[in-house]
């Protein structure tokens, strides 16, 4: 990186926090001991969390003297929900890049200097790297697909190929600023889905395949527990924001993926392993259906398990729940 470029605040890390006090000493650690030094804004944003989560950053800070005058704590006075707290870090950061980090999951030493070194070598509007599913005792490299353009890795994200979530991308602020691009604050579930909307504006994406991003699996976010009424119409209401959005930038050229992307954030439902989650998935987007066998991202397994699922073979997609998620989650990965 040259010395020009570490003159300017190059990246702003944007932390949520709420009710995280077993997490994020972990987390704050993670970025305090980042290999990149000169440049790096980490901004905390305290949600009214109700626990000592504040405290434990405050007392993890004070032991890295060199982050004080780059570390900000944002409070809200009342719980305004994930999407503000993100909100509220973006009105906040001086960044060329955005990047985003959950306070129960952790970084690599050097994953802020790989990206952004990456991003700059490669002209990148945006930067996704690779990552691990971190469980108790054991954790898994899960490798994300490279695209040739951003058209090409809308069209992955839409099909479950490569994760739309915010935090395994290094971002320029410009998108998010130029183009008035926020997250959907009251809308929670599904709020992530955000990113896609940026690579609708940007001009050139790169992958970078290193696992730089630890993603802390504690099944306590997992959407087939939190389907309440509530939490669905929040669901519908990000899905159809990126339906517009996304209609209104590209016509209809993109129709066939966004009925892949209905049927893809409904996946969740059929690994639960319970049936009133096999009937609810079956309520929600009955017509992205038709798309089970047409993904042309999707492994065949699951491919098939969505198919058999709108045949209501629930023999299959239990026999699925067993072999993968009780053998494979349960006990290889624990």
């Amino acid at each position: 990186m040259d010395k020009e470029s570490k003159k300017e605040t190059l990246v702003s890390v944007i932390v949520p926090v709420y009710g995280v006090e077993r997490f994020v000493e972990r987390c704050a650690v993670s970025l305090f001991e980042q290999t990149l030094t000169d440049g790096l804004e980490i901004i905390f944003v305290d949600d009214a969390s109700p626990d000592r989560s504040i405290a434990i950053i405050e007392e993890t800070l004070s032991r890295y003297p060199n982050r004080k005058s780059t570390t900000t704590i944002i409070h809200h006075s009342i719980n305004k929900g994930l999407p503000a707290a993100r909100n509220t870090g973006l009105a906040h950061a001086h960044g060329r890049y955005i990047f985003h980090c959950d306070s129960d999951d952790y970084l690599q030493h050097d994953a802020l200097e790989q990206q952004v070194d990456y991003a700059l070598s490669h002209e990148a509007d945006i930067v996704w790297c690779d990552w691990y599913l971190s469980f108790h005792a054991n954790e898994r490299h899960m490798t994300e697909p490279s695209a040739d353009s951003p058209d090409g890795a809308l069209q992955r994200m839409m099909c479950g190929a490569m994760k739309f979530n915010v935090w395994n991308k290094l971002a320029l602020a410009s998108l998010y600023h130029d183009h008035h691009i926020r997250f959907p604050e009251g809308h929670a579930m599904g709020e992530d889905m955000t990113m896609m909307l940026l690579f609708l504006h940007a001009k050139r994406v790169a992958h970078l395949p290193m696992a730089l991003y630890h993603y802390v699996k504690t099944n306590d976010q997992a959407i087939s527990r939190s389907h309440s009424a509530n939490n669905l119409k929040d669901l519908d209401h990000n899905i159809q924001r990126v339906t517009d959005y996304v209609v209104k930038k590209r016509g209809n050229s993109f129709d066939a993926y966004l009925g892949m992307l209905r049927l893809h954030v409904k996946l969740p439902f059929l690994v639960s392993g319970r049936r009133d989650d096999f009937l609810r998935w079956h309520e929600l987007y009955p017509e992205a259906n038709r798309w089970a066998m047409a993904n042309p991202y999707l492994p065949v397994y699951l491919k098939m398990l969505q198919w058999m699922a709108a045949k209501r073979q629930w023999w299959y997609v239990k026999l699925y729940h067993t072999i993968i998620h009780r053998l494979v989650y349960g006990i290889i990965y624990r």
